[in-house]
């Protein structure tokens, strides 16, 4: 069966500390999952492991059938799987809608018609520096160019070579040079380029169109001309679920999207959720600490954690009658705890 992410023997140690500890699960395409457990259990650092923040001590992460263990974490959201915090950081200067009109991709780059341009982009960039510098050392020393400016032409060139060959050790290392390249020199140009290009405008007119239709998904179209550092923290939950929207993910990872919420709100981002799975088909695997909350909030299944393992996998109403997720949550004869004073 295909799946949109496969967790395999997940451990990750900090020092000797096992936080993480032989974790396996699936999801599949257009799930709504969510993964639960006591703090301090393991949930988000194993959402850093998946999102390639963490390095796993072992174990395999395969995201859309791709092995992921290695990769770096734009690497994995290249293949469509975005992450939110939970600590919301939105650019409070900022206005809602151009808060969700910055994370799109590749929306500064050549339509699909120059990809093969595109592509020989960064080999072209060196051999143009290298070339340049060629010339200007030759003019340089026949005709007195002052020392400075060839010194600093000269360690602008080197910079781009160090940037281009430090990781080349082999011919298989060449495209993620190639990749260091094209995110470190070519963005700016592409910026300049879309500004200037006249055929820019009407991507810049449907990205726009997408940013107000994901605040209409989410019910909060009033809020689009708002300033960020105006909103309430339900809010700026909101906003950043959609700018997580509108990068295109097929996979959603959402790490305590309503943390501190209040009740209502808090269901009403639920509600959204299970609306945007339902309409879009993309998989969302959710974390939450209130058990009691998101068993009443529509997910497809539930995985629970505990110190580091899975404790189990299963429907809402598997989860809210077993045993041991009871005393998980409240203690080993499954009765609410007195707080120690």
């Amino acid at each position: 069966m295909k799946t949109v992410l496969r967790v395999k023997g997940l451990r990750k140690e900090f020092g000797g500390l096992v936080a993480v500890e032989d974790v396996s699960f699936e999801i599949s395409p257009g799930e709504f999952v969510g993964l639960i457990g006591p703090n301090g259990c393991g949930k988000s650092t194993t959402f850093n492991c998946i999102s390639g923040l963490l390095d796993q001590t072992a174990g395999t992460v395969e995201v859309f059938e791709q092995d992921v263990s290695t990769k770096r974490p734009d690497e994995i959201q290249k293949l469509g799987l975005t992450r939110t915090f939970q600590h919301t950081r939105l650019w409070r200067r900022m206005t809602v809608i151009e808060n969700l009109m910055v994370p799109p991709r590749n929306q500064f780059l050549p339509p699909e018609s120059e990809a093969p341009m595109h592509r020989a982009y960064p080999l072209l960039s060196v051999l143009a520096v290298l070339t340049s510098l060629l010339v200007v050392a030759y003019y340089a020393i026949g005709n007195g160019v002052p020392w400075s400016l060839f010194n600093l032409i000269v360690t602008l060139g080197l910079f781009t070579g160090v940037i281009a060959f430090r990781s080349i050790e082999g011919k298989l290392e060449f495209d993620a040079a190639a990749d260091r390249i094209e995110s470190t020199f070519l963005p700016p140009l592409f910026v300049m380029r879309a500004l200037l290009r006249p055929g820019s405008g009407p991507a810049e007119e449907e990205r726009l169109a997408k940013a107000y239709s994901v605040l209409d998904q989410l019910e909060v179209p009033h809020m689009a001309h708002n300033l960020t550092s105006e909103l309430s923290g339900g809010q700026s939950k909101l906003v950043d679920i959609g700018r997580s929207m509108m990068g295109d993910p097929e996979l959603l990872l959402l790490d305590e999207p309503v943390a501190g919420v209040a009740g209502p709100l808090a269901m009403k981002i639920f509600k959204n959720l299970r609306n945007i799975v339902d309409e879009t088909g993309i998989s969302v695997l959710i974390i939450e600490h209130n058990m009691d909350f998101i068993l009443r909030q529509g997910v497809d299944r539930i995985i629970v954690m505990n110190e580091g393992k899975i404790l189990m996998q299963g429907t809402p109403n598997e989860v809210r009658g077993n045993r041991e997720v009871i005393e998980a949550y409240l203690g080993a004869t499954g009765e609410p705890q007195e707080e120690e004073i």
